[in-house]
């Protein structure tokens, strides 16, 4: 894995936030929280860098073009199903919990996170085509339906996938030539591979859920992690938040972070891309943003 310390600007004087994967409903929870810290008059969205994963690039990718408070209400409008058609990128032969155990048991088997990563491209490739369009053309469509602005926005803005072909993790920026959509689509693209140009993608998440330690060489770094730091990996491989933070650390960050509370932990597990359980995701994290902002006033306010 390269360092990011040797790939984007380094300046100690910068914040940064990182939105982390955690489905539909972690998308909604991010949401809420930055708004609650908005309307507390803590805004956490002017970092300078800003890092996203699969629903949290969703997430970064909306607030170029919408505030939070406008996000936040529109997460808390009721919705029913597990997900509106062609809601997400999922094998056929795959449903979430399916996908989850046939995740799983490719990480049992594999001898490294790059082994890994190279034997679920593998699945991801067989599951559907690059031949298959229509299929990528419906997830593209669904991705742009979601961001309110499709241009990069002014601030560092990194958006992280995984190249299926060859297991090596990728991380998309303004300045690689890739436009936002197709960014954010790779990002999410869980259970099949999505196609940019000659290369195909998944979800960034298998790079490491929160991709934290792209954040190193910034003074601060805000770290919302729907999934709370857990990781379905073993713990040798160092892919696990824990591990992110510690590396922060020695390069002199200071990190906070903010995960689900214990009353709303439910919502981020095998239902997390239950589009109906989205306003009460929004909702929790809106509390906890208004509950916590006061801690980080000093510093982002």
């Amino acid at each position: 894995m390269n360092s990011p310390s040797s790939t984007f600007d380094q300046d100690a004087t910068k914040h940064a936030l990182v939105l982390g994967g955690g489905g539909s409903a972690g998308n909604a929870w991010l949401l809420g929280v930055l708004a609650g810290f908005a309307e507390s008059g803590v805004d956490l969205t002017g970092a300078a860098r800003i890092i996203g994963t699969s629903a949290g690039a969703t997430a970064a990718a909306q607030l170029t073009g919408a505030t939070p408070a406008a996000l936040y209400e529109a997460a808390c409008q009721p919705m029913t199903g597990k997900s509106p058609p062609g809601s997400r990128a999922v094998s056929p032969a795959h449903g979430t919990v399916n996908l989850l155990a046939a995740t799983d048991e490719i990480s049992a088997a594999a001898n490294s996170p790059a082994d890994m990563r190279r034997r679920i491209g593998a699945m991801a490739l067989q599951a559907a085509p690059s031949s298959d369009t229509a299929a990528q053309e419906r997830w593209r469509a669904t991705v742009a339906a979601r961001l309110p602005e499709h241009r990069w926005p002014s601030h560092e803005l990194l958006i992280t996938a995984v190249d299926a072909d060859t297991g090596s993790p990728k991380v998309f920026h303004k300045q690689s030539g890739v436009a936002l959509v197709d960014a954010v689509a790779a990002s999410c693209s869980n259970g099949f591979a999505y196609s940019i140009g000659g290369h195909r993608y998944i979800d960034g998440g298998y790079r490491r859920n929160e991709n934290a330690d792209l954040a190193a060489g910034c003074a601060h770094v805000v770290v919302l992690a729907p999934f709370a730091g857990r990781t379905r990996h073993p713990l040798s491989w160092a892919m696990q938040l824990d591990a992110q933070l510690d590396e922060l650390r020695e390069t002199g960050s200071k990190v906070f972070t903010i995960y689900p509370e214990a009353s709303s932990a439910h919502l981020f597990g095998a239902s997390a891309m239950d589009y109906s359980l989205r306003p009460q995701a929004a909702r929790a994290g809106y509390a906890q943003g208004l509950a916590r902002a006061a801690e980080f006033a000093n510093v982002f306010g």
